[in-house]
């Protein structure tokens, strides 16, 4: 009889521990993609986030949830993978070819997880600070062979029935020969890049969607109550959004990751049938690429600031919600620590910098176009790397020599005295890199709320989305 009580006790704590996994599926789902977002990314930015405060607690909000994993990213061929392939594989649970969208290796359409939440009521949502017709927010709603197919990407995006649309790219949705006397949310003009007279704005509009569109778009999506907004279509930039670093003291009128993400829960918590959302915090591949230290570091922090914003509301509704945070790959082999200072990192060497390597340095107005010394003293200005060595300045006339002769640097053949001042910056703080490209390596994974157990362990990246999909009772 004892050993029937015991059992009997043992069983009602079982079911007890697990009322968790028994309390039904969440009804509000957040998706956040960290587009780059290795380990070392992640764990860098909180080094810095601690030098930055003074407090060597200070974390991460994504770093501190209950449940953590490690994710595979490899594509169907090729081991190392690119985000098309990745954010299919996230998207629906299929492996596709490096450069495949929303397709399987033999071409077929798959069903993504924000095509069966319509399926089930749910409202949607995707958010990116790329433009929405890139590689990972096209694999959540868009079908095509090419990533580079942005154009037919934008019109699968248009039909799509996704509720609420945030980022940037205006230049794919707008018909040829478009007029807009308003610039972009940075001061760009805004041109097409369609070859054909589609109007995709018009269309939208006509679907019932309010539009958010450049300058004039991105001011009165700041002053905006979503609350009152059904379906939304907000396209800020001619391109991509600017890198966080740049966003926050140069483009102050282009809402930031968290602003956008706290504008769709406003809008799409309205569906009694609840939401799933996809929020990209895309540029910290763009920044990994640039082997960018402070331009991954800036918007690792603001994809994590959007991350709160999403606690922030499970915290209101902790028995229905459920957030997952995840990346598509590395860029960058970004390695945290060389012989150079050995074993030390050193993160205040990062806190002066105030532009980015990409936006800045490599294309825009910090770029060396032939004044040696005005490049240089806009690196100590701007990119805080000033009282130069003799090695380093050594390094940077032999780049700037190598500009001058039209020599390139890198996978995407980027101006030469961008990329080696990224790289001594780098170095200052005992960062170092091994590519301009992606790796293999493979990725960490955290999650709360409701389920948020299952996405533990050891998993591959089609997991995560087959995970999801059982959790939420669709099938893809």
């Amino acid at each position: 009889m004892k050993q029937m009580k015991t059992t009997v006790f043992l069983v009602l704590v079982l079911l007890l521990s697990a009322l968790p996994a028994l309390a039904g599926q969440p009804k509000y789902v957040f998706y956040f993609i960290g587009d780059g977002l290795g380990a070392s990314q992640r764990q860098f930015s909180e080094f810095f986030l601690q030098e930055k405060t003074g407090n060597p607690s200070q974390a991460l909000l994504m770093n501190t949830f209950e449940t953590a994993g490690i994710n595979s990213t490899y594509a169907a061929d090729t081991l190392i993978t690119d985000s098309a392939a990745a954010g299919t594989a996230l998207a629906s649970g299929i492996k596709t070819n490096k450069g495949v969208i929303g397709k399987n290796a033999a071409g077929q359409d798959v069903k993504t997880l924000m095509e069966a939440a319509e399926e089930h009521g749910r409202a949607t949502g995707i958010i990116t600070t790329t433009r929405l017709t890139h590689a990972t927010p096209a694999a959540f709603c868009a079908h095509n062979i090419s990533r580079n197919n942005e154009n037919e990407i934008a019109e699968d995006m248009a039909a799509s029935g996704v509720d609420f649309f945030a980022g940037g790219g205006i230049r794919h949705f707008i018909p040829r020969a478009a007029e807009i006397a308003d610039t972009d949310a940075t001061g760009r003009p805004i041109t097409s890049k369609r070859k054909d007279d589609l109007d995709l704005i018009q269309t939208l509009e006509e679907k019932g969607y309010d539009t958010f569109i450049g300058m004039q778009g991105a001011r009165a999506f700041n002053r905006t109550d979503f609350a009152g907004k059904e379906k939304v279509f907000a396209a800020f930039t001619y391109t991509h959004l600017p890198y966080e670093i740049e966003r926050i003291s140069q483009y102050t009128d282009v809402p930031s990751l968290a602003a956008m993400t706290r504008a769709a829960v406003d809008s799409l918590s309205r569906d009694p049938d609840g939401f799933f959302l996809m929020i990209e915090g895309g540029r910290i591949d763009h920044a990994g690429h640039a082997n960018d230290p402070t331009g991954v570091i800036h918007d690792t922090l603001a994809f994590d600031d959007a991350v709160r914003e999403a606690y922030e509301f499970y915290l209101q509704h902790r028995e229905d919600t459920l957030i997952v945070v995840v990346g598509d790959h590395e860029t960058g082999g970004m390695g945290l620590g060389m012989d150079a200072m050995g074993y030390k990192l050193d993160l205040a060497k990062l806190l002066n910098t105030k532009v980015s390597v990409e936006d800045t340095l490599a294309y825009g107005d910090g770029q060396y176009k032939g004044d040696r010394q005005a490049y240089l003293t806009f690196l100590a200005d701007r990119f805080g790397l000033d009282n130069l060595s003799q090695d380093e300045t050594a390094r940077l006339e032999k780049a700037m020599a190598n500009a001058d002769a039209g020599k390139t640097a890198g996978y995407y053949k980027v101006n030469p005295a961008a990329l080696t001042a990224a790289h001594l910056l780098s170095e200052r703080a005992n960062i170092n890199w091994t590519t301009t490209i992606h790796t293999a390596t493979m990725i960490p994974m955290s999650a709360t709320g409701v389920g948020a157990h299952r996405f533990s362990g050891w998993k591959d990246n089609t997991q995560i989305a087959l995970t999801m999909a059982g959790l939420l009772g669709f099938n893809l």
